[in-house]
């Protein structure tokens, strides 16, 4: 075969840096772009902030076309037993904890621990205690090793199996530096489970606590029958006479705290800002951008007028360019992201209103489809990205989910079918709750077409125990 040149046309899409910084630009959340935006504006002298949408100033020199970004918001099993002893005793979001009368004993001010996290306030404690420097280190993995709540993530045996042959950690050694750091503050840190943390605060009592020996009795050994309301078997069990014995047991057991880590600061938290309101005009829901979340920039006047009289200057004149599409890819973002809450709160006007039982089912090919945009870029729009509704702080991917077919040929969303379970299972005899079947006849007779075994899956991603366990036995 002869060697020879051949021309052949073609098309390609290629991915420029201009491009990747637009879709970049777009998948980050608020709080990632604006941190995006501070570094474009330390690194180019060319690109600047004007200040807040509701301070605008007129600007001295003439802008050029597209130098200025001024967008304006336009409208159109161990676990389920943890979590069936934490709806028993009613543990939520108030402040737990063993109950002290306000006397001298305990007058004192109580420290501010909004400001410090867990590891900082169980590090002080280390630097206090008398011991040897090897188990002050052991104490301070140990801490390494807990979270948030303040339970501890590893086992003994697996703790030591963190350290080298070499360092010769024993289980011995590992075991009595747990104890030492579940002597701390706050009682219950350091807990394997629940049972385990329940214990510690109970034995951080005085003694003499009344019925302070029971309630032991109870977390070490049936708790179980107290996340499924077994209170026959429980009184049985703990010899109480009456079901008011077994009352002053479940209140005492109710002070306590069942995340002792949760009371302090979380150093690494991070906020998150709505791109989008939704506020209630002439009777229907509208979307409107944040004003906080969307930066006001543009490029610098003076530097831009320099090289216009310059043109020897290639270095300020890419940075001019990547200041130039930096304000049109800003512009663009919000642009598409106000585009789709728009689709969204027009689609669902009546979760807005009603909650997740208006839910209507939607996926993303179908906004894809209105917009005329490709799913991807729904996706990337959709991620991250909360609007601040009158029914509070919610994700764009909220208000996507499958659907049931109902009676009417319409549809019922996943979300809103369970919101009727829940609703449904609420609403049932304690003594004779409903089997999935039963909840299954009950939806069908509200025009929703369920199957039991969906009932059932439904009823498990609500954490929501079986017809068995929920029987309450008075």
């Amino acid at each position: 075969m002869r060697p020879g040149l051949q021309l052949n046309l073609g098309t390609q899409l290629t991915l420029t840096p201009q491009l990747a910084q637009s879709i970049r630009l777009l998948q980050l959340s608020s709080l990632e772009f604006n941190q995006e935006i501070d570094a474009l504006l330390q690194s180019n002298p060319l690109l600047e902030r004007e200040g807040d949408l509701s301070q605008e100033a007129s600007m001295s020199a003439p802008a050029m076309p597209g130098d200025t970004f001024a967008f304006v918001a336009s409208e159109p099993t161990a676990q389920n037993v943890a979590q069936q002893v934490g709806d028993e005793l009613a543990w939520g979001g108030r402040e737990t904890g063993p109950a002290r009368d306000d006397d001298d004993e305990f007058g004192m001010e109580l420290p501010d621990r909004s400001e410090t996290s867990l590891r900082q306030h169980l590090i002080e404690q280390v630097q206090l205690l008398s011991v040897p420097d090897r188990q002050r280190q052991l104490v301070g993995l140990w801490i390494d090793a807990l979270e948030g709540t303040g339970y501890r993530s590893l086992t003994v045996a697996e703790f030591v199996a963190l350290f080298d042959v070499k360092a010769g950690v024993t289980e011995a050694e590992a075991e009595a530096a747990l104890v030492l750091l579940q002597t701390f503050d706050p009682a219950g840190v350091g807990a394997a489970d629940l049972a385990d943390c329940l214990r510690l605060q109970l034995l951080s009592l005085p003694p003499d606590t009344p019925w302070r020996e029971t309630a032991l009795t109870l977390v070490q050994s049936h708790l179980q029958l107290l996340g499924e309301r077994e209170y026959g078997k429980l009184k049985k069990a703990l010899n109480l006479g009456s079901g008011a014995d077994l009352a002053a047991v479940r209140s005492l057991i109710s002070g306590l705290d069942p995340r002792p880590g949760r009371q302090f600061a979380d150093v690494e938290s991070q906020y998150v800002i709505p791109d989008i309101l939704v506020v209630r005009r002439a009777g229907r829901f509208v979307a409107q951008l944040n004003p906080e979340a969307m930066p006001r920039l543009r490029v610098n006047q003076f530097y831009a007028n320099l090289l216009r009289s310059q043109s020897d200057s290639p270095g300020l004149s890419a940075q001019l360019q990547e200041a130039r599409f930096t304000v049109k890819s800003v512009q663009q973002r919000f642009e598409t992201i106000l585009r789709v809450a728009q689709s969204l709160t027009v689609r669902q006007q009546g979760w807005f209103s009603e909650g997740d039982a208006a839910l209507k089912p939607l996926t993303l090919r179908q906004i894809a489809d209105e917009l005329e945009l490709h799913e991807s870029t729904i996706s990337r729009v959709t991620t991250q990205k909360y609007m601040m509704t009158p029914r509070g702080l919610v994700e764009f991917k909220h208000f996507f989910c499958s659907g049931l077919s109902t009676e009417d040929g319409d549809a019922a969303s996943s979300l809103a079918v369970k919101t009727m379970i829940k609703d449904v299972i609420s609403g049932e005899m304690a003594a004779r709750p409903l089997s999935d079947q039963a909840i299954s006849e009950a939806l069908s007779r509200r025009g929703v077409k369920i199957a039991r075994r969906t009932v059932a899956k439904y009823r498990e991603q609500m954490h929501i125990a079986p017809a068995a366990e929920r029987r309450r036995k008075l």
